[in-house]
């Protein structure tokens, strides 16, 4: 059986997962962009090896930061723990839906080299193949390093929108003044848990890699150590950031996946635990 606990951030989607992987007895596999790389830990709310009470978890904790981790690596390595433990439970959690629904669906991209350094070609050579590749790129020509980017992304395509496997989809939801309160109370937690330190460590070791440079409670910080703003500014704009992901994160789900929703229980979690159960177990 494989069952998926999406949603929001701050649903309580992991704590969800333990509860169900000990009932079925199951693995656990990450499903967010970020708790992919080591070290990102506090600001990904990453689950910790006490809280894992001893179930296995997959793709977490185990990608160097400088590695630019895509969902073409995520496919890959999520379809060999399918694999690995098509005789097991397996429980998918996370928010980075993209990432999901590459792995479960027909998802497939092109094999072109996703590292190649174009040594030997002009700006101008770049950015035509650019517009080779995509007519309406708007790249401008002198920015060599994006052309480059772009040139080694890979192309994503769904050959047909049919499932690869078959499995359950749950996601935790709750009313938007709760979630926004969570997601504010979240931060804090991070700031005083000491989410300023866990990024310098990586910003004193002179480390820009777009995980942390583009993910939210990581670019905000490094702003902060750059004296761009102030840590309240760079408080802020994490909670702002944070909430405006979620909202992304219900809109692709609703728009991309038939998402069974259920209301998070917060004052009695056992409460959506057993809503949960019943459910999968009427599947």
């Amino acid at each position: 059986m494989i069952l998926c606990v999406v949603g929001p951030t701050a649903v309580g989607k992991t704590k969800l997962s333990l509860e169900l992987a000990k009932k079925y007895n199951a693995i656990i596999v990450n499903c967010d962009a970020m708790q992919v790389y080591k070290g990102l830990d506090i600001g990904t709310a990453k689950i910790t090896p006490e809280e894992m009470e001893g179930i296995p978890h997959e793709l977490i904790d185990f990608v160097d930061v400088n590695y630019n981790y895509t969902v073409f690596d995520y496919q890959k390595d999520a379809r060999n723990i399918l694999e690995k433990y098509k005789n097991r439970n397996i429980i998918f959690v996370g928010g980075t839906g993209l990432y999901l629904k590459a792995t479960l669906y027909d998802y497939r991209f092109s094999s072109d080299d996703g590292n190649k350094t174009y040594d030997g070609y002009s700006n101008e050579e770049l950015y035509k193949l650019a517009l080779k590749k995509d007519k309406n790129c708007s790249i401008h020509v002198n920015n060599r390093k994006r052309l480059i980017r772009f040139l080694n992304k890979k192309d994503v395509t769904i050959v047909k929108p049919e499932k690869l496997y078959d499995f359950i989809l749950i996601g935790l939801t709750t009313d938007r003044d709760t979630l926004y309160k969570k997601i504010n109370e979240r931060v804090d937690k991070m700031i005083s848990a000491g989410l300023v330190e866990e990024v310098k460590k990586f910003y004193d070791l002179h480390i820009r890699s777009k995980a942390l440079l583009t993910g939210i409670g990581y670019k905000e910080i490094y702003s902060y150590l750059d004296n761009n703003i102030s840590l309240e500014e760079a408080i802020s704009l994490i909670k702002k950031n944070s909430r405006h992901y979620a909202k992304r994160q219900y809109t692709w789900f609703n728009n991309q996946m038939d998402v069974k929703w259920f209301n998070t229980c917060y004052d009695d979690f056992n409460k959506t635990i057993l809503d949960v159960e019943n459910y999968i177990e009427s599947k």
